[in-house]
């Protein structure tokens, strides 16, 4: 799928809706870049990780399958809507928010969508740095064996250049670029499955009793499809108008979910196999998982693992431009991009020179941003279906600078219900854990209750009850089409 632009033009579409005459191809064409942006190795390390909550082979593998189904299911109803108008998703917030209202999410959304850029281009700084250290141990490898500061910062430097230059070309470049690379991750990831193969087991315990159930299926939730929810129609909306919604959301769902879901199984019979693992994980998961490979594997090991994290990064940086439009920025889409990737580089100096675990760091994120997207989702979500006919009576009028400036029973549903996550969840980073769990005891916050994170689900379901209930008395702006 992909607009009439050639890939090698800048994308001259912004948040307007699509022209009818740019759109076209089938929602099969979804599947490329949503798989090629989950396709990464990094969905074996969060099988690794998800055995560190108490959880045996069985139940870390449900948990996490049933997370990543859930929240990907979220993202192809969103999908919808991008289909139905052309408009991409922050842009479609308008209507539930307002003009002015939906400045708070797209905010959220901003963060969030830069966040995940600079964690994935991080990683494949981090998986590039450590792989080189052992290629090539003289020139950038400390005595210790761990990888230069040199070393981290020429991938870094190469990751984010790669992730920057594809986002500045835009829709037609992204749809191209990522169906070649799920081909490419396709054949490396099966070649590293069958060298690591040897090293599977199901020596793991279940310690942990619902608290770790929960807590793996929130922590899957929040890691894929909570992660992509403010996206979902900004890859869809060069569709044509009469894609069935059906077929829209459910390729949707299945590039997003399946592929990473075969990775989670495979990550989590890994730590079966070598339970100390995770530990290494925590830090350097890209690196944790090379250490067994044999040397002439470790460069195309290197290629799928920062290839993988670089098509989710370009996803991200491309819809970061997008959001930035939809905070009413003055800026052309291409130049949002540039922005981005400056606040990208910042904040991967963060994380590869200043955070003591990345893990910790990167946890606390996906709490905070998963309760503030999951309880905008399910905002959108009643809204649509709701009021605009399933995505077919978005009026223009809700979507330009001159609309409705705030929609109040979404703002008020949206940040009651963010309030209420967030008092309900838990963080191991010492900074973050002040600004989070305030509304449980000390025993709450030390015990399963507080380390399953469940204010997320609860942010999800309570934004939608407050939103459906509310506009039973408090009609939201017209869902009349012009």
């Amino acid at each position: 799928m992909q607009s009439t632009a050639p890939a090698l033009s800048v994308e001259q579409n912004g948040i307007n809706a699509v022209p009818v005459a740019e759109r076209r191809g089938r929602p099969f064409d979804l599947v490329w870049p949503w798989a090629a942006a989950n396709l990464s190795l990094f969905g074996v390390a969060f099988g690794v990780y998800i055995v560190g909550l108490g959880l045996g082979v069985l139940p870390a593998v449900l948990t996490g399958a049933l997370g990543y189904l859930l929240s990907f299911a979220l993202v192809g109803l969103v999908a919808v809507a991008g289909a139905r108008t052309g408009v991409p998703t922050m842009t479609l917030g308008r209507a539930p928010y307002g003009v002015q209202g939906n400045k708070l999410p797209t905010l959220f959304s901003y963060v969030s969508n830069v966040g995940w850029e600079t964690v994935l281009v991080t990683l494949s700084a981090q998986g590039g740095a450590a792989i080189l250290a052992r290629l090539a141990p003289g020139a950038f490898a400390r005595a210790d064996g761990t990888p230069t500061t040199a070393a981290l910062g020429l991938c870094f430097a190469v990751a984010a250049l790669v992730t920057i230059v594809v986002g500045v070309y835009g829709h037609a470049m992204i749809m191209r670029v990522q169906r070649y690379l799920t081909y490419a991750f396709i054949v490396l990831t099966v070649v590293y499955m069958a060298l690591m193969a040897p090293r599977l087991g199901t020596s793991l315990p279940a310690t942990g009793g619902a608290g770790a159930w929960l807590g793996g299926v929130v922590f899957a939730m929040t890691l894929l499809g909570l992660g992509w929810v403010n996206c979902g129609a900004d890859y869809s909306r060069y569709l044509p108008v009469d894609s069935r919604p059906r077929s829209v959301a459910l390729w949707t769902a299945i590039g997003g979910a399946v592929p990473p879901m075969v990775l989670l199984v495979f990550g989590v019979l890994l730590a079966g196999g070598d339970p100390k693992l995770a530990e290494n994980a925590g830090s350097d998961p890209v690196g944790a998982l090379a250490a067994a490979l044999p040397t002439w594997f470790l460069l195309p090991y290197l290629l799928a693992a920062i290839g993988g994290f670089l098509a989710g990064a370009i996803m991200d940086i491309y819809s970061s431009g997008l959001s930035m439009l939809a905070l009413g920025v003055p800026i052309r889409r291409h130049y949002a991009v540039l922005v981005d990737g400056v606040l990208m580089v910042l904040a991967g100096y963060y994380l590869l020179f200043v955070s003591a675990n990345f893990l910790w760091t990167f946890q606390a994120f996906l709490a905070i941003i998963g309760v503030v997207m999951a309880a905008w989702v399910a905002v959108f979500l009643v809204d649509m279906w709701r009021w605009r006919d399933g995505g077919r009576g978005y009026d223009e009028r809700l979507l330009r600078p001159g609309g409705p400036a705030v929609n109040w029973p979404g703002v008020i549903s949206l940040v009651a219900a963010s309030v209420v996550g967030l008092g309900l969840i838990t963080s191991s980073d010492p900074n973050i854990a002040k600004l989070v769990g305030f509304l449980m005891s000390e025993e709450l916050r030390q015990g399963t209750f507080g380390s399953a994170n469940i204010g997320v689900v609860i942010a999800l379901v309570l934004a939608g009850l407050l939103y459906f209930v509310i506009t039973l008395v408090w009609r939201p702006p017209s869902a009349s089409r012009l």
